[in-house]
């Protein structure tokens, strides 16, 4: 009994510590606000949407750490049945709260579950029959918390647990730590891991498989394996399938294949059965690396082991077989699933729908649009970026705009990449003035142009030679917060050179290490064929030198725009030496270059010495 209490005093203090709040036991007297939404948990790896299970002797079957896949109850019925309760004399054990507070918990509404606890604790204040909330009642607290990001309230109550006299369990400090995680802070939930793990706390398979977890989602997949090297070491835990799929998916991620199967390969030796979601994540990975034999390899290991693909197996098939562009075939996976009973998704659907778009079938696209909806799966914002980026592609810009408005009329908000697409696609049909007027509308409606936008917008207004509007778009950029790169800068030197301002885009190019960037050989290329265009030989041979002194290597439009530049201001000898010099690099002249040397060869005034330079560089001698 000694040492528990002072394990309880240990684990009081760190929780003290890891108070943020100063509300400590003011839980119960706490007002929830009722205008904070409700906020769902998102996991990277969906096996671990964990469910809390406790034994027989937990009236709780859950209290809620991950999704609810069967809602016997909605919301109302369950509030009715807890008032019911609550009128019901003598008054049901708090295990029969515990159990409806659960299933509010697993249906999400976390401030709503909130505040009947605090009621709970108030009728204990006032009834002659007190109704404590037990741990149980208080674990659920706890999660709640943390999925509403308020992990300082939810160590609050576990400050509260200790002066109440209980013990915390696995599934308290699970869902702390899980909170810790979901807040973005895993370094602090591993350390508090850690701390409570010396204080005597003895972690469970959910807690490991938490830590892991969050370590992967940030992507230190690399402490994750330590972590379960440690639980093998350990052995009073056992790393089972959830927590190696997790790394497995994680290292696929990361693009490390190869050490994803090397794993994968580990954990059929210790005997652990690997799942869909282990097989999933290795076929996705394999895809995108092109490993089409070892993935249908591991297709054929799921048929055999009677493993049932699932919708994100199917998902993952479509869209890399649209992405080596067999469509067709995508699309006899699609009726494959449904003919098997596996739904498909707006992720499937529009994976599909890219497919057609990245050949050209619009009309296909849009028939998959409304085949999804015709079975009950709404369009999401990415479904309809996707089209509107296909009819955007095809020059069909009018349907583009009609979709993004039936987009918005349906509630979706367009993001950041719908608006990009449209503005681009308002570029492309030589209309800037209405893709400003969009961009607009696009900050006032509360989505932040990145710089993709910008870049899309500033290239249209420099194509159409409003280098003034392109200017003001760039000022606005820097008022934005946002920080130009080589990109931007880039877009406008090349604007300035179209416009003829030379004076200022060589200002800009040599300001450039200043702004902290180095330019880059686009830059200079762009550079160089203003020079030549304007005659500035010697200039632009002095800044193919500062060039190559940089250390940025010369590519094949450099040679060419230097050749074409001497062969266009009649320095024949010149070119034909930087011609040679090209072909010694390894690089060839562009179709520009070669009709320049065939015009030239069939002048009369050609040098003859020239001329036989020129016909033995084309090997016509």
């Amino acid at each position: 009994m000694m040492m528990l209490m002072k394990r309880i005093a240990a684990l009081q203090k760190l929780a003290n510590n890891n108070n943020k709040s100063s509300a400590g036991t003011l839980f119960f007297s706490f007002h929830y606000p009722p205008s904070l939404s409700f906020l769902n948990s998102h996991c990277t790896h969906s096996q671990t949407n964990y469910y809390c299970s406790y034994s027989t002797k937990n009236p709780v079957k859950s209290v809620g750490f991950g999704n609810n896949n069967n809602n016997s109850l909605d919301l109302d019925d369950t509030l009715n049945s807890f008032n019911h309760m609550l009128h019901t004399r003598p008054l049901p054990p708090i295990r029969q709260f515990n159990q409806l507070l659960g299933a509010i918990v697993e249906m999400k509404h976390y401030s709503v579950a909130i505040s009947l606890i605090r009621r709970l604790h108030l009728l204990g204040i006032t009834s002659s029959r007190l109704v404590k909330p037990n741990i149980y009642t208080l674990t659920i607290a706890i999660n709640c918390f943390c999925h509403l990001n308020r992990v300082d309230f939810a160590f609050s109550i576990l400050g509260k647990i200790f002066k109440l006299g209980l013990e915390p369990d696995c599934a308290t400090f699970t869902a702390l730590i899980k909170g810790l995680c979901l807040d973005g802070n895993v370094a602090r939930a591993v350390r508090f891991f850690d701390e409570i793990v010396q204080k005597g706390f003895q972690p469970n398979l959910i807690t490991y498989g938490t830590i892991i977890n969050g370590l992967c989602k940030i992507g230190n997949t690399h402490a994750a394996i330590l972590l379960l090297k440690d639980m093998e070491r350990m052995g009073s835990c056992q790393p089972g399938v959830v927590q190696y799929s997790t790394i497995i998916d994680s290292l696929c991620k990361d693009k490390k294949v190869d050490e994803a199967l090397k794993m994968f390969s580990e954990m059929a030796g210790k005997g652990i059965t690997p799942n869909v979601f282990t097989y999933t994540s290795l076929i996705h990975g394999l895809c995108n690396f092109d490993q089409w034999k070892e993935a249908v390899r591991l297709l054929s290991e799921m048929t055999t082991k009677n493993i049932s693909l699932n919708v994100q197996t199917y998902s993952v098939l479509v869209d890399t077989l649209c992405k080596e562009g067999m469509v067709k075939d995508a699309h006899k996976v699609l009726g494959l699933m449904i003919q098997r009973g596996v739904e498909p998704n707006t992720i499937t659907y529009s994976a599909l729908m890219d497919g057609y778009c990245l050949h050209g079938k619009i009309a296909d696209a849009r028939k998959i649009l409304e085949f999804m909806k015709a079975r009950g799966c709404e369009p999401d914002v990415f479904t309809y970026s996707i089209l509107i980026n296909g009819y955007s592609k095809s020059k069909r810009i009018d349907e583009a705009l009609r979709l993004f408005n039936d987009m918005s009329r349906k509630g979706l908000i367009p993001n950041t990449v719908t608006y990009t697409t449209i503005i681009g696609g308002l570029c492309d049909a030589g209309r800037p003035l209405d893709a400003c007027v969009l961009l607009d509308e696009m900050q006032t409606r509360g989505q932040q142009p990145n710089l993709i936008t910008y870049a899309t917008l500033l290239v249209c207004l420099c194509k159409e030679k409003r280098l003034d509007e392109a200017l003001l778009l760039f000022k606005m950029i820097e008022d934005n917060g946002l920080v130009p790169d080589i990109v931007i800068y880039n877009i406008l030197i090349d604007g300035m050179f179209k416009a003829g301002k030379l004076d200022a885009a060589k200002e800009l190019l040599l300001s450039l290490p200043v702004k902290g960037l180095q330019p880059d050989t686009r830059s200079y290329n762009i550079m160089l064929n203003g020079l030549c265009k304007d005659g500035k030989l010697e200039e632009a041979n002095n800044l193919l030198n500062k060039m190559e002194e940089e250390g940025c290597s010369a590519n094949g439009i450099t040679y060419n725009i230097i050749v074409r530049g001497f062969l266009q201001n009649n320095d024949t000898s010149e070119a034909i030496h930087r011609l040679q010099k090209m072909l010694d690099s390894g690089f060839l002249a562009d179709v520009s270059t070669m009709d320049l040397v065939f015009n030239l060869l069939s002048t009369d005034w050609l040098d003859p010495v020239c001329k036989e330079e020129l016909e033995k560089f084309l090997g016509i001698t």
